[in-house]
């Protein structure tokens, strides 16, 4: 059967007044959505690379240089839930259509950035639109493709997409900057970006408002100031080391904001979560297994890149080819958990994924102090496979757990948790290699880590992931 096939339905039924014309082709909200999402998640990593072009051009300071990149990753991971939550109110594909937009005009005046702090404001606000696309992509997806087995090959490629696009953006990222120029690392979202919103107009439904569900900004903003701070103490953590008078104050402002948080949600008529959620076994449990594995994740493709270019002496479009086994497997992976789910529900991908990435960082842990490269390729491979193996299972249980009304917040919530396991993970891993009295010895440990972080995720995926998809 093919993805076409199982589809069936394609679209779910939405009000009388906004049901589009024709009913669109099944592949059609899936590229549509991917395309948006890959965009934004290739903006966290392909900028990486070209920074030190832009910053000698524009004649930047370092803390400019640093903004240039911290400040589209605070403004995203802040502001998700409060994207979810317009999501919800307005309708998902509104919502997603004018993060799209927004994203692809902020992508322009970063190219055409005359100065430094031009170019930070542009990408701030390119953070906001990236907040607007994200949880919005999830919920348009399950509106999109009911059946569960449609819809968890949807989430697996889904999934995928943040794999490849963390792999590929230092190539990408380095290729560009090297050849026609740093200012095409942001043109490229351009036509990108319209294809994307061009797709989601014509192929994707209109999706239900709920407009009298108002916005509890007190707690949006709560959460917004706990995401940024903690996402910035964790980023300072990576420079400054974890006992820093400023790593730590903004790690406990960040819990007190995170409890203000929850006292808002106990209090608010309309919650941006509802208390049950919240409390929902299921719910947390995904979200928590999502932090889980983007922190072994994107520490692992962090910490290798340092090794390979700093140790190993790589370009920057060596590194990427050396990647390339991670980002291969993580689409192959995707796509057999999408048709595997239908046999033999969540529960066991979601836990083989995790115990096969685990054993792929023990083994480069373990695999002594100066290892060739060839003898990498296949804990790589395995950390890459067994992550977006698990993807597809904890993005259909927490998607699953959340009402049809709270499908925004909820996809806001999962991303959140994994924007702080990627922050995290990224800052563990370069405070490990800061502080080590050997490379090598720092790199292993880290990843150690993260086989642990995996590890921990199966248990959890154990106890709180549903053995068989609903519906089913």
């Amino acid at each position: 059967m093919t993805f076409a096939e199982s589809a069936g339905g394609g679209q779910s039924m939405p009000s009388p007044e906004s049901a589009p014309k024709s009913r669109p082709r099944s592949w059609a909200p899936l590229l549509a959505v991917c395309t948006g999402y890959f965009m934004v998640i290739l903006d966290v990593t392909v900028i990486n690379v070209a920074v030190p072009v832009i910053g000698r051009e524009l004649s930047a300071s370092l803390t400019g240089i640093q903004w240039i990149t911290d400040g589209y990753t605070l403004v995203f991971a802040g502001l998700l839930l409060t994207g979810g939550a317009l999501g919800d109110r307005l309708g998902n594909r509104r919502v997603f259509c004018s993060g799209v937009a927004v994203f692809t005009l902020s992508s322009a005046a970063c190219a055409l950035a005359p100065n430094a702090p031009f170019l930070v404001v542009a990408r701030l606000v390119e953070g906001l639109g990236a907040a607007l696309i994200v949880p919005g992509s999830l919920a348009l997806l399950q509106q999109a493709y009911p059946a569960p087995a449609a819809r968890s090959r949807a989430f697996g490629l889904w999934g995928s997409m943040a794999g490849i696009a963390a792999s590929t953006g230092p190539l990408l990222g380095g290729l560009l900057a090297s050849t026609v120029g740093w200012r095409w690392v942001f043109l490229i979202n351009l036509p990108v970006g319209t294809a994307c919103l061009v797709l989601t107009l014509r192929h994707v439904a209109r999706s239900p408002r709920h407009a009298a569900r108002r916005l509890d900004w007190p707690a949006q903003c709560a959460v917004v100031a706990a995401v940024a701070l903690l996402t910035a103490a964790l980023n300072e953590a990576g420079r400054r080391g974890w006992s820093a008078p400023a790593v730590l104050a903004g790690v406990g402002l960040a819990g007190l904001a995170a409890a203000a948080f929850a006292v808002r949600e106990r209090l608010a008529r309309s919650p941006a979560l509802p208390p049950s959620l919240l409390r929902s076994r299921t719910m947390i449990g995904g979200a928590v297994i999502g932090l889980l594995f983007n922190f072994g994740f994107y520490g692992m493709v962090f910490t290798a890149s340092l090794d390979f270019q700093h140790q190993r002496g790589f370009s920057a479009l060596g590194t990427g080819l050396a990647l390339f086994p991670a980002v291969a497997m993580t689409m192959f992976a995707s796509v057999l958990s999408g048709r595997l789910t239908r046999l033999t529900g969540d529960r066991p991908l979601v836990i083989s994924g995790m115990l096969v990435a685990a054993l792929g960082l023990a083994g480069w842990a373990s695999s002594g102090a100066d290892p060739a490269y060839p003898v990498l390729v296949a804990p790589m491979m395995a950390a890459g496979f067994g992550t977006s193996f698990a993807l597809t299972g904890s993005t259909a249980t927490v998607m699953g757990a959340a009402p049809p009304a709270y499908a925004g917040a909820a996809s806001a919530l999962f991303n959140t948790t994994r924007q702080v396991g990627s922050a995290t993970g990224v800052a563990l891993g370069g405070s490990l290699l800061a502080t080590a009295t050997h490379f090598n010895t720092g790199l292993r440990t880290s990843m150690a880590i993260g086989a642990l972080a995996y590890l921990a995720a199966a248990g959890l995926a154990w106890l709180c992931v549903p053995a068989k998809p609903k519906g089913t």
